[in-house]
């Protein structure tokens, strides 16, 4: 059988593609821990800075297998959620890279990640209501935190499905491309991505990503100590050395 969850190196960046094209890549208990296992080695390998997420075969993810659910099977991992990030993403910046269907659960690993690089014929939806469930895995959090609360809501509600060119126009997706073009467009931005310093790119995405929830009167403690430590790494002594210098930083993730 093959292997349903399959990574690939390009650089610093790991591509991580959920391969089961025959069941639009739904996700199985398998492919949660494969997920996660490409998600551990992005944050532990210091040689890779950025991470994809994509689907093989022209889908990018249906949802749960309702067929293993309806089996009693849950796809969910405990304490990390569907594949392995619903609950905790990864610390390093994780790109989806969507061509069809990125559909209830589909939709959630898409809106976990942290920049959506999608197809025209990128098909976004969670329509758990119609099957008499619920967007659990995070659809009904993140998606009104991502595109207008009103209209995230009647979403919801419907369960109705929107398209690539429509969810770029709400600010879901970074950048649209034509169909087929989702995971060369996601590699070349996860290379721009790269170039930069590994240890502030991911502290950039951890103070934005902490500090939604910081209140006013301490955004500026909670922050300083966070830059301070960049401020003091090494790469942050190349990257100003290499500017007067004029040449290309040589960066060594510490």
């Amino acid at each position: 059988m093959a292997e349903q969850v399959l990574l690939e190196r390009h650089g610093a960046v790991l591509v991580i593609s959920i391969n089961r094209p025959e069941r639009r890549n739904a996700v199985t208990r398998e492919v949660s821990e494969g997920i996660a296992a490409g998600i551990d080695l992005l944050d532990s390998d210091a040689e890779l800075s950025v991470g994809i997420l994509t689907g093989v075969g022209g889908s990018f993810c249906s949802g749960m297998d309702l067929k293993a659910f309806v089996d009693g099977q849950r796809p969910e991992i405990d304490g990390r959620g569907l594949g392995g990030i619903t609950e905790t993403p990864p610390n390093k910046p994780l790109i989806a890279a969507v061509e069809g269907f990125a559909v209830a659960g589909g939709c959630e690993l898409a809106l976990a990640c942290d920049l959506i690089v999608a197809a025209e014929n990128a098909r976004f939806g969670l329509p758990e209501v119609t099957r008499g469930l619920v967007a659990g895995s995070g659809g009904l959090v993140r998606l009104p935190q991502k595109i207008p609360r009103a209209i995230a809501l009647e979403y919801a509600l419907t369960g109705d499905q929107f398209d690539g060119p429509t969810a770029h126009h709400w600010g879901l997706v970074n950048q649209l491309t034509p169909q087929g073009g989702a995971l060369k467009a996601a590699l070349a931005l996860a290379l721009r991505i790269s170039a930069n310093a590994p240890l502030a790119v991911a502290m950039s995405k951890r103070i934005i990503t902490e500090s939604e929830t910081w209140e006013v009167s301490e955004q500026w403690s909670k922050q300083t100590p966070l830059v301070d430590s960049i401020i003091a790494s090494a790469d942050a002594h190349e990257g100003s050395l290499a500017f007067t210098e004029k040449r290309a930083p040589e960066w060594q993730g510490k």
